[in-house]
């Protein structure tokens, strides 16, 4: 299962906080460089950033077990992200609404890639700032498309968004 999105929307934290192992994490820290190229305004107090990708594991049931890859949020890092899918049952794109556009790129690669995904808006701070047809209609995607509120730092929260796209995948292969 891939989980992507825009920078800072809380892919790693929502690894983290599913993972039955300690996530492999690649956190670099955000230089001055970087601060003038990626948009801290929405999260002032990130330090770090995903620079190749997340890994984490979940045990679905005794013979099955859910790997999870967090992509790198920002563009220039995208090169990995063919990588990273191979083989991906489908993807979970996370969307914070006070920056939609961040989110384009996972939406339209996703597409692309014809991986069925659905797209979990993090509530930061307990609120979004879109209803979830404005998201659709603004995201334009179908409705075959899944779209959920959820929360990256509850545990219940994020199993319920993976089972989202898992019953996806599972419907488009007819299992």
């Amino acid at each position: 299962m891939v989980i992507s999105g825009g920078f800072g929307v809380g892919k790693t934290t929502t690894v983290g906080s599913i993972s039955e192992i300690e996530p492999l994490t690649t956190e670099a820290a955000i230089t001055e460089v970087a601060a003038g190229v990626d948009d801290l305004t929405h999260t002032p107090r990130k330090t770090t950033t995903t620079v190749a990708m997340d890994f984490g594991c979940l045990t679905i049931d005794p013979t099955l077990k859910l790997y999870l890859f967090g992509t790198p949020g920002q563009e220039r890092f995208g090169f990995m992200w063919d990588d990273i899918v191979e083989g991906a049952v489908g993807g979970l794109v996370i969307v914070d609404t006070r920056r939609l556009d961040d989110c384009y790129a996972a939406v339209d690669y996703f597409e692309h890639k014809g991986i069925p995904f659905a797209v979990a808006v993090n509530a930061f701070d307990g609120r979004v700032e879109h209803t979830l047809e404005e998201v659709r209609w603004a995201l334009d995607v179908t409705d075959g498309v899944p779209l959920l509120v959820f929360d990256a730092r509850e545990r219940g929260s994020v199993r319920d968004a993976l089972l989202v796209v898992l019953e996806l995948a599972l419907a488009r292969t007819g299992g």
